[in-house]
């Protein structure tokens, strides 16, 4: 084999792994790309003009603890202009956890309802029912507005039915059961939401709604997804296993 040969043979040799190299190089970069839309993106918001629930940051804490079990990214945020559409788009779920008063001027209103209407999703918890008296669609969003509690104590035991329907949050639950919480009375339901859990009114003092006293539902509303759950005003229900699952169930549903 003459020399010139010899050089070129191995010229060919070394320029081609290179070669590979740089056309593989976009193809993994395009994998990484994807992968990382894939990871769904949830906000989470918790701005008050009134009641102030001491539960909040526990809260916000149980739901990035869903978002590490189940691999979504979770932002958190009292800033009332992420609702604009340089920052709702990014989302896949936005939840109000114990929002309380007008928390969204009109223009940001006006962009959430874009963004439900856009194939978006809800999650109110406890308070997001005490929010935006003065803005109907987000009441017929939410499914109801809170109109009272009891009082002395706040917090008290009552039993809790789960309906037919048949639901991801609920499955866990018996038929009945009993727990803790502040349980509200709403106004204004929309009749278009399923009821999967409802309050038996015999089994403690304060309840104003009668025998269909819901106390969380889901819907489908104006173009995206709802659910609410009234529970979650104390500290101690983002640690009972069961509030816990129905919570993280939900939230999940809110993701599909």
């Amino acid at each position: 084999m003459n020399t010139k040969l010899l050089l070129f043979l191995l010229f060919v040799l070394f320029l081609f792994p290179a070669c590979a190299k740089k056309n593989t190089a976009p193809a993994e970069t395009e994998l990484a790309t994807e992968k990382q839309t894939q990871t769904k993106k949830v906000l989470v918001f918790t701005k008050t003009l009134g009641w102030r629930h001491k539960s909040i940051e526990t809260g916000v804490a149980t739901i990035k603890d869903f978002g590490k079990t189940h691999n979504f990214v979770v932002e958190h945020t009292e800033d009332s202009t992420h609702f604009s559409t340089a920052f709702l788009p990014q989302y896949d779920a936005i939840v109000f956890l114990s929002t309380t008063g007008n928390v969204l001027d009109d223009d940001a209103q006006k962009k959430f309802e874009k963004y439900i209407q856009g194939g978006g999703s809800y999650l109110g918890i406890h308070a997001a029912a005490d929010t935006e008296y003065d803005w109907p669609w987000y009441g017929k969003l939410v499914g109801g507005y809170f109109e009272s509690h009891p009082n002395d104590p706040n917090i008290r035991k009552a039993t809790i039915i789960k309906t037919t329907n048949k639901h991801r949050s609920t499955s866990h639950f018996e038929t009945s059961f009993s727990r803790d919480d502040e349980w509200y009375n709403y106004k204004e339901i929309n009749p278009e939401i399923t009821a999967l859990l409802n309050l038996d009114e015999t089994s403690y003092e304060g309840g104003t709604n009668g025998k269909k006293h819901p106390i969380a539902w889901y819907h489908l509303y104006d173009g995206g997804k709802a659910f609410y759950t009234g529970g979650g005003h104390t500290k101690e229900s983002y640690n009972e296993v069961g509030f816990r699952k129905h919570l993280e169930e939900a939230m999940l549903w809110c993701l599909e």
